[in-house]
């Protein structure tokens, strides 16, 4: 997950030579005796999100016919608490299966997971590791929309077709049968609500009470989940929903995906979370851009577009879009409640008067729930 356009330091606060070392020794599980395997080019990722940590490395051993091979990996790790985390907690087996499941189901594009190391000791905080997968994404940092990057200056008929293939890999997740079933690792407890579209509501407002904790509660984000009491969508078919549906979680070649990322959101609901997700993360940085008066992409992810082509390939037509982008707007406003008070902790910049100051997207949300 994205949450800043700004630097990204105090990210994570990890001694990477020790990680290094202790990664090295984690490998001796996975790899045969005497394979006499090396770790180097351990390095973070700041480009794309600010949630999990990524660290990028090389891991080269010995085969059995005696040549030498290396594999270039990334691990996913769960932050650690002192670096204060977007989310209260980070399931890392969960997203490791929940990849592992999508890549058996599915022929959507995900990196090859390896192993998952669920004991917090081994580097101070649990991981996975897949492998790494080359492709192009579209930055965060500075957003795609400001200009100057692939996707931006590519032509109208290939940012269309990127369009239109990231609507097609989210449409196959909504594709596979018994979702409820098969991710059952993802389910909210059936005591906070009695649809999976209430649990899942429930969550985010369990997890906006976590950020109220060491900031201080937002009465914008408050009137926003009255807001979504009050104008409740007709409940829909329950699919697997990806959850971080964004195009800056999708590795591209030749403006298709090759990978896509990022699983710590995923869960079971109404296929509108992904729909109206994807279309908020895009006019999110659109505002941004028009704040900057840059002139934007306004003719990319449009809402009308993207229901239609996901009508068009899977038959079904998305309702009440416009509640779930606003609810996307409201979970992104927590987010950033979280990774302001992340830069307030570490001195980056001061505690404003009101918490609603920390919101980003707070003039967004205050138009969409019209108060």
């Amino acid at each position: 997950m994205s949450s800043d356009t700004s630097d990204v330091s105090h990210r994570s606060s990890r001694d990477l030579e020790a990680v290094s070392e202790a990664l090295e020794v984690a490998c001796a599980k996975h790899w045969p005796e005497g394979s006499n395997h090396k770790i180097t080019g351990l390095a973070g990722t700041s480009t794309n999100g600010m949630s999990s940590e990524t660290l990028l490395f090389d891991l080269t051993f010995d085969e059995p016919d005696g040549g030498r091979t290396t594999l270039n990996l990334v691990a996913r790790v769960a932050p650690a608490k002192a670096d204060v985390p977007v989310f209260p907690s980070y399931d890392m087996p969960a997203q490791f299966k929940t990849i592992e499941t999508v890549g058996q189901l599915t022929d959507v594009p995900v990196p090859a997971a390896l192993w998952c190391e669920p004991n917090p000791e081994v580097i101070g905080s649990p991981f996975f590791v897949m492998r790494k997968v080359e492709g192009e994404v579209p930055p965060d940092v500075m957003p795609y929309t400001f200009g100057e990057n692939w996707l931006y200056d590519a032509p109208r008929e290939q940012q269309s077709r990127l369009q239109e293939s990231t609507v097609a890999a989210i449409a196959k997740l909504h594709s596979i049968p018994e979702p409820e079933a098969r991710f059952a690792h993802l389910q909210q407890p059936e005591s906070s609500g009695s649809t999976p579209l209430r649990r899942h509501v429930a969550n985010r407002r369990a997890w906006y009470e976590f950020a109220a904790q060491a900031c201080g509660p937002s009465d914008l984000v408050e009137r926003g989940f009255v807001w979504l009491d009050d104008n409740w969508p007709a409940e829909t078919e329950t699919v697997f929903s990806w959850g971080d549906s964004r195009i800056g979680n999708v590795l591209y070649r030749d403006f298709e995906p090759v990978a896509v990322l990022d699983w710590e959101m995923a869960g079971v609901g109404p296929a509108e979370l992904d729909l109206g997700w994807i279309v908020y993360c895009h006019r999110m940085f659109e505002d941004i851009a028009a704040q900057m008066g840059l002139p934007g992409m306004s003719h990319f992810m449009r809402a009308d577009d993207v229901a239609r082509s996901y009508e068009r390939i899977t038959g079904k037509t998305p309702r009440d879009l416009d509640w779930f982008i606003t609810y996307s707007c409201l979970q992104l406003s927590i987010v950033f409640m979280r990774t302001s008070w992340r830069q307030v902790h570490f001195g980056d910049r001061p505690m404003p008067a009101s918490v609603d100051e920390m919101i980003m997207n707070a003039p967004t949300l205050s138009e969409m729930i019209g108060k």
